[in-house]
């Protein structure tokens, strides 16, 4: 089962003069992952490089920003695949030392500044979340809100008509339980479009 971040983790190298900062953390989506970066240069405006990789379903991305077509960004996403992780950034630093490393050097570097981060990082378990929509008569609203906020759901939004549309994200895992617990509360007078 894949994994994610608990919460940001931190790496630096110096490998021949040049100086790699390295960081894991946690990103859902490809636009706070620019914007991200895009902070990062604004911290470091005197960076030679900033390579990132996003490994985020659809949105995955694998950026080298200059250096040799397939030295920085694909090696580490291939680390991040490589430790089944999964709505993670990983971005490294490179402040430029006058040597090159060559694309071989190239690769290491910035595969070693990513592993040495993931190796300080805190890894949980990532839950298939599931969204359902619970109708119900206005009387039993109270009680439909007290039992998402019991099992710990979210309750995304509230919509009210003839009947009130509860509209909640919970575990895929538990889902099965609540509808059916929800059902015996409600003596079957629940829907679940």
């Amino acid at each position: 089962m894949s994994q994610t971040l608990a919460a940001p983790a931190h790496s630096e190298l110096i490998i021949k003069k040049s100086r790699f900062i390295g960081c894991v953390l946690p990103m859902s989506d490809r636009a706070s992952a620019q914007a991200h970066v895009d902070a990062l240069w604004k911290e470091h405006p005197g960076a030679a490089h900033i390579c990132w990789a996003l490994l985020a379903g659809g949105q995955s991305a694998a950026v080298d920003d200059g250096e040799p077509g397939g030295t920085a960004g694909r090696p580490m996403l291939d680390v991040l695949r490589h430790q089944d992780l999964e709505g993670v950034l990983a971005t490294v630093v490179r402040y430029f030392g006058g040597v090159k490393l060559g694309a071989g050097g190239l690769v290491r570097a910035y595969t070693d500044t990513i592993a040495q981060a993931l190796l300080t990082a805190q890894k949980v378990q990532l839950q298939r979340m599931q969204t359902l929509q619970c109708l119900v008569p206005y009387a039993l609203e109270g009680l439909l809100r007290r039992e998402i906020e019991h099992a710990g759901a979210e309750l995304l939004q509230v919509e009210h008509a003839s009947l009130v549309t509860l509209h909640l994200r919970l575990p895929q895992t538990q889902a099965a339980a609540f509808v059916a617990h929800i059902n015996e509360q409600s003596q079957g007078r629940a829907g679940w479009p």
